[in-house]
């Protein structure tokens, strides 16, 4: 099927803004011509790919199987571009990192701060998802590198892993549980105790079922949420026992203590994983060698 590019274009911006008139504006040209572009894309697919109404725009089901191979197209298009006007410096651009919140704020931030005080024109743009995400971040053309953590089952090939930290897993509970401080817990008699994790999204949750299953051991949380802030923010105030990356702990921190397990949790990995298919920009590199140096 011969269909030119700039159909797919002018589907590509109505679709992501779900707006004929903004994607006139975005594309330079008249609101006659983009409406005309979708009807002649429409009518050679054979398909109606918008559900158009006074009020709003909608996609069809198959206007949405359409973006979702569209999207990451245009963003390899895009991100070509740029790599090819911006090859050979470092006074401008984009570095588009996908990470977790608690990734970001307890091991990227002071890389971010060192790179953007040595290159200040290049624009750093940080998404924010799960761990599990990230990889349809990097997949999609959305990211030039994830900081993910490892294992991740969805991690596939192709996709090249560069080791930057290790960390351990830990349980930490407040002073309403003072009594376990000294004391040394198998998993088993934690199972009594309300449980507080990430929720079945993430790498984290995956893992300690994974730890709970070995031992042979039903895990059912008390809570499950996205933030591991507010895990150890809900074990302060001895809603039970948050189980977090020990990075997320502060050096001098009072209100929380870990606890002893006598079962050995494995090590897990921070990792920065990029598409080895794709040239790396500059940029991209730079910051890939900067990590695990600070």
């Amino acid at each position: 099927m011969d269909i030119n590019y700039e159909l797919y274009k002018v589907f590509y911006y109505v679709a992501s803004s779900l707006s004929f008139s903004e994607a006139s504006k975005r594309l330079f040209i008249s609101q006659s011509a983009v409406s005309q572009s979708i009807k002649v894309l429409e009518k050679k697919m054979k398909r109606k790919l918008f559900i158009r109404s006074t009020k709003k725009v909608q996609l069809t089901p198959e206007g949405e199987i359409l973006l979702k191979h569209i999207e990451p197209a245009m963003n390899l298009i895009r991100r070509g571009e740029m790599q090819l006007l911006e090859a050979d410096s470092l006074n401008g651009g984009q570095l588009r990192i996908g990470a977790s919140d608690t990734i970001c704020r307890y091991y990227l931030v002071p890389y971010l701060n060192q790179f953007h005080k040595e290159f200040p024109n290049v624009h750093i743009k940080v998404i924010n998802q799960t761990s599990i995400k990230c990889v349809e971040l990097l997949q999609n053309g959305q990211a030039d590198f994830i900081v993910v953590n490892y294992p991740n089952p969805v991690l596939a090939n192709g996709n090249q892993v560069k080791i930057v930290k290790e960390f351990m897993d830990v349980f930490v509970a407040g002073k309403k549980y003072q009594e376990l401080r000294q004391k040394e817990m198998a998993l088993e008699e934690l199972q009594r105790y309300p449980i507080l994790m990430l929720d079945k999204k993430s790498t984290t949750s995956e893992y300690l079922h994974m730890v709970f299953q070995r031992y042979q051991l039903d895990l059912v949380p008390e809570i499950e949420i996205s933030s591991n802030d507010l895990l150890l923010d809900l074990a302060k105030i001895g809603l039970g026992i948050a189980f977090v990356p020990d990075y997320c702990l502060k050096k001098e921190e009072t209100e929380l203590f870990t606890l002893q397990i006598k079962e050995k949790l494995t090590k897990r990995k921070l990792v920065a994983a990029y598409n080895e298919k794709l040239p790396l920009s500059q940029a991209v590199e730079y910051f890939l060698d900067m990590l695990g140096e600070i």
